[in-house]
């Protein structure tokens, strides 16, 4: 995010989150009911369940980035 500094991070966490990211999935999307912009996170192995969530419209940065400002960005965890 623009004027957001970060501290930075660990060796070790660095390494725990680089192998976190390997074993997760996700799909971002609109949703075509609410018109939310939908982020699905879950585990490689909850990739099968993805397919049976309601569809996701395809949604660009900007779309992305207005969601998450005006509180229209809904995270969802695929178990």
């Amino acid at each position: 995010m623009p004027g957001m500094a970060f501290a930075p991070l660990s060796p070790d966490l660095s390494r725990q989150l680089e192998a976190l990211g390997g074993q997760l999935v996700w799909r971002i999307g609109k949703d075509e009911l609410s018109d939310n912009v939908v982020v699905r996170l879950g585990y490689a192995s909850a990739a099968p369940r993805f397919a049976h969530l309601p569809r996701l419209r395809s949604a660009g940065d900007a779309e992305v980035q207005e969601a998450a400002q005006s509180g229209r960005l809904v995270i969802e965890w695929v178990d």
